[in-house]
């Protein structure tokens, strides 16, 4: 009885050890890691930083976004796509705005939320005082991640969702480009201007992919593209005068100047040029793709005036119907010898 007591008891032991191991991988890839535990006016605080195991956090809701993009894209865009019968090319670009539509929608409202919470927009001046931002709260480190994560998982969706050839160059630069920024404002302790430039990001993104969905579903809703062109100039335009502020001036006149890895200090010239010259690189490239796009809208509408303008030349006058009792004069029938025929009179209903 005491053997079997015993055989119990480590039996017991073995499986509450393995629970315990299988419940800290899980805790790895489900719960940001990094956690320190700070005092404050608050009270005891937990603060977070990155290190490599938020490559494990990372892919967990990278085939979370993959199992949610599945979900969009049957119960409600299909849907859809079945009542427009739109073509094919039109149904990949229907499809993407949807998909875009519905994250910059979730994302925009969070980060919204954050910016309000934390309290930066109230304060600008804390998107660069007391650099660097090494701990970060809960949510802002899970807002990063799931960012990360999400960008990630639109790589392999060109294949899943078989995007033609002459569009995956398309879309491989703007996903690439916003993987690269928002590793470089995780990465540099950059995260509180992060957070600001992509709220303004993807509010006008946001309104480019709702005015793509209603062109889509008809032709004529073309006056929402007007209002994305004004919030999208307003949107570069602002991103350039923030990271001239925050990184330009802000972070050239912080106490803390030079390269310390293990403090997480990025603060240098060259580091601080090149974010500046990425940024503006990057806002006059999307600028001049904005401008050609609308001289090509100009010269469609210009091409269809004319188009328009020429038919209508080309059109023939109806002939003038000729009575056997005579013909039309200034719009007054005629008899051959000049006399007004006798007019008939209508019978009523």
């Amino acid at each position: 009885g005491c053997t079997q007591a015993g055989s119990l008891n480590y039996a017991a032991a073995d499986v509450s050890s393995n629970f315990q191991a299988t419940a800290k991988t899980a805790i790895l890839f489900i719960q940001p890691q990094y956690n320190v535990t700070t005092l404050s006016s608050e009270g005891e605080v937990t603060l977070y930083h990155y290190g490599w195991k938020d490559c494990a956090t990372i892919l967990f809701y990278f085939f979370i976004a993959i199992i949610l993009h599945a979900v969009v894209q049957e119960y409600l865009l299909d849907k859809v796509n079945r009542r427009l019968h739109l073509s094919k090319s039109k149904n990949t670009k229907f499809n993407e705005s949807g998909q875009l539509c519905v994250f910059h929608l979730v994302s925009s409202v969070w980060s919204f939320y954050i910016l309000i919470t934390e309290g930066y927009l109230l304060h600008p001046s804390t998107l660069w005082e007391n650099y660097p931002h090494v701990h970060l709260r809960f949510q802002v480190k899970f807002f990063y991640l799931t960012q990360l994560a999400y960008w990630l998982h639109a790589l392999p969706e060109l294949y899943f969702q078989k995007v033609r050839k002459e569009e995956i160059s398309r879309q491989l630069q703007y996903i690439c480009l916003y993987l690269l920024h928002i590793s470089a404002a995780y990465l540099l302790n950059l995260s509180r201007v992060g957070l600001v430039l992509l709220f303004l990001q993807y509010v006008s993104e946001l309104g480019f992919h709702i005015a793509r969905l209603l062109y889509f579903t008809d032709e004529n809703h073309q006056k929402m593209f007007d209002l994305w062109a004004v919030s999208f100039v307003f949107t570069r335009m602002s991103t350039l005068t923030l990271m001239f502020l925050a990184v330009g001036f802000g972070l050239a006149r912080s106490e803390y100047q030079g390269l310390d890895l293990e403090m997480g200090n990025f603060n240098t010239v060259l580091i601080r040029m090149t974010v500046l010259l990425l940024v503006c690189l990057t806002q006059s490239w999307l600028l001049w793709k904005f401008i050609r796009f609308q001289l090509r809208r100009w010269r469609e509408f210009r091409h269809e005036q004319a188009v328009r303008k020429k038919s209508a030349a080309k059109q023939p006058l109806r002939p003038l119907k000729r009575d056997s009792l005579g013909h039309h004069e200034n719009g007054v029938l005629k008899a051959e010898n000049g006399a007004s025929p006798r007019t008939k009179k209508l019978k009523s209903p």
